[in-house]
């Protein structure tokens, strides 16, 4: 098996964002051909600390180089006030044949890359050919940080990035960060309501309090796209207003995100407009007027497709430790028979 640790997965990662988007891209598209298979996630919550949770995500992603595995990923939101990512995960992948396991990849960064690599492909699609100068991020942690990243790859004529986090201070670092990385950007920082004049905004905080009520900012633009990447930051309200698309809708209406409290409010789904792979196939239309809200779960197929490029990647580069004694080893009597008749 091979093993990638953090810094091998960092380096494999490196300048591959074209890569990323399309294996994003393609992941969606087999999914909405029905060529996934994606059980619900499981979700470990332990009784301290208080808000935490580790969630296992099975997946298989079919195609011409099919791959299948487990994400487990654990979010700890107390580890910020301590220096620390909230975020850690490794991710396994298995032989198709066999099952056995090949390879154990770092896989935060691979996480981080995936969701922001589908933000940046849905505000791409929902917008279609309007062009998008402005953009928010509202929480300034390590998603919001890719988000941009990529953002910047599929929106080449963004010009002004305004970033509003709870804690300011927070939002000035990745300012000063972004400018060093994105020169040809303007970063400034200020609150939700300057953040909510963007064409493109990004919500990636650690609230689960469906905080953000759309219609007390009237003055957004038209057209507007909200990436509700933490998925319960919304008002229910807000989310009943707005053309809603999801990565899959019988993820993404549960768990208690806001899609799942307007569920329980309405008593059905009709306010889930498309998916997303229905929009990046053009069987399904932008619609360039209002609010679309894209509200993606995080299937684990994008996992999957991503850590198939880093493998790769990493395989050609060298990168990572190939250790034996993973495989359980032969069948004592199946592989005995098989010596008798040789």
């Amino acid at each position: 098996m091979r093993i990638l640790n953090r810094d091998d997965v960092a380096a494999a990662l490196t300048d591959r964002e074209p890569a990323v988007l399309d294996a994003v891209r393609a992941a969606y598209l087999l999914h909405g051909q029905g060529r996934t298979r994606v059980p619900f996630s499981g979700f470990l919550r332990p009784p301290e600390p208080a808000g935490s949770r580790i969630i296992s995500l099975p997946a298989y992603l079919g195609g011409p180089e099919p791959v299948m595995g487990m994400k487990w990923i654990s979010s700890f939101p107390r580890n910020v006030d301590g220096g620390l990512q909230r975020a850690s995960s490794v991710l396994v992948l298995n032989d198709l044949r066999t099952g056995y396991p090949i390879a154990l990849l770092e896989g935060s960064r691979i996480s981080a890359s995936r969701t922001a690599a589908s933000a940046a492909l849905a505000s791409a699609a929902l917008h279609g050919a309007c062009a998008v100068r402005t953009a928010a991020l509202i929480g300034c942690g390590t998603i919001n940080q890719r988000v941009l990243a990529f953002l910047a790859r599929v929106h080449p004529e963004l010009e002004a990035v305004l970033l509003h986090d709870a804690v300011p201070d927070r939002a000035e670092v990745l300012a000063a960060e972004l400018r060093v990385l994105h020169p040809g950007i303007a970063f400034r920082t200020g609150d939700a309501a300057a953040a909510l004049s963007a064409r493109t905004v990004s919500v990636a905080t650690t609230d689960s309090g469906y905080w953000l009520d759309l219609a007390s900012h009237p003055h957004r633009p038209d057209g507007q796209v909200i990436l509700h990447l933490s998925l319960r930051d919304l008002s229910t309200a807000s989310v009943l207003a707005a053309r809603n698309v999801v990565d899959d809708t019988e993820h993404a209406v549960r768990e208690h995100t806001s899609l799942h409290m307007a569920e329980q409010e309405t008593g059905n789904r009709d306010f889930v407009h498309a998916e997303i792979a229905s929009v990046l196939d053009g069987s399904v239309r932008p619609d360039t007027a209002g609010t679309t809200v894209f509200s993606p779960f995080g299937l684990g197929i994008l996992d999957l497709a991503v850590a198939r490029e880093v493998l790769g990647s990493a395989i050609r580069a060298g990168l990572g430790t190939e250790i034996g004694g993973f495989a359980p080893g032969s069948h004592r009597v199946t592989a005995a028979m098989a010596e008798k008749s040789a």
